[in-house]
């Protein structure tokens, strides 16, 4: 008999589905205290699992939707909250859902497997307002410049979100146990953006752009666009590495550079600060 013969139904099902449920009370709390939860918000939980972190949510929030997939999880919810008549129970996949047209926050401990579409799902919705979610730690790092690298995604997004790291969560904190710890990542959208809204397409490009990693660093990149003169009088007034490789270059210095040689271009001197 094969190991997977062996296994049975309802591990194959948390294998298959990415279930990894969050039991431990201090990181329940860690989660909702990030996610900075008040009393008139609305929030979605994609994910619900066995109800632990909607019933914490539902204590705060004016009302929760929590989306299952799974639906042996998903009709068990309605008992396991009947407590608290603001949770709303949806059997199925929260990243073919309909966003909510008024603000709304999201807060789950999303399966791994599913963490880039539901992030995705999470920057396309016009009313979002924040995603606090608990993902694997090195996803976390990566999209927060752990290790002195930032993504594109990050750069990309970052006139209009806050990506940032919150806490670490031990694996022990769920069941099954997974091989790797967790983290909170908060992904905030910004009160007031960081790029004029009709120039973020435009940046959007020069990212793309300078992602694609064109001889060898981000100013050999650029100035096969951008012209060498000037792409070297950016980055030396803006004081950005020349010979940093694509990864290495902080959000800011994006925006920077964006304002210095994008379209309608200003004074570097007067472009978002660097940190």
């Amino acid at each position: 008999m094969s190991s997977h013969q062996r296994t049975s139904p309802v591990a194959r099902r948390r294998i298959a589905l990415s279930q990894n449920f969050l039991h431990n009370a201090a990181a329940v709390r860690l989660v909702v205290r990030s996610a900075r939860v008040r009393p008139a918000d609305l929030v979605v939980e994609p994910g619900a699992g066995e109800g632990v972190l909607t019933r914490a949510l539902a204590r705060t929030a004016r009302q929760v939707v929590a989306y299952e997939i799974d639906p042996r999880l998903a009709a068990r919810l309605p008992h396991r909250t009947r407590a608290h008549p603001n949770v709303l129970v949806v059997q199925g996949d929260f990243v073919r859902a309909r966003p909510p047209r008024e603000p709304f926050a999201v807060v789950g401990s999303i399966p791994y497997s599913r963490t880039s579409d539901i992030v995705r799902w999470c920057l396309d919705a016009p009313a979002l307002t924040s995603a606090t979610l608990v993902t694997q730690l090195e996803y976390a790092r990566k999209r927060t410049g752990g290790y002195g690298r930032w993504t594109r995604l990050t750069v990309e997004t970052w006139p209009e979100y806050d990506w940032r790291f919150v806490a670490r969560i031990a694996r022990e904190s769920f069941t099954p146990v997974p091989r790797t710890d967790s983290a909170v990542l908060r992904i905030q959208r910004r009160p007031t953006l960081l790029l004029p809204r009709n120039r973020l397409a435009a940046y959007r490009d020069f990212v793309a752009h300078g992602f694609t990693g064109t001889g060898g660093s981000l100013r050999a990149t650029l100035a096969r666009r951008h012209g060498p003169a000037r792409t070297r009088a950016a980055f030396r007034t803006l004081a950005v590495d020349a010979s940093a490789p694509v990864g290495y270059v902080t959000p800011a210095q994006w925006l920077a550079l964006f304002c210095a040689l994008g379209p309608r271009a200003r004074n570097p001197g007067a472009a978002p600060g660097i940190r």
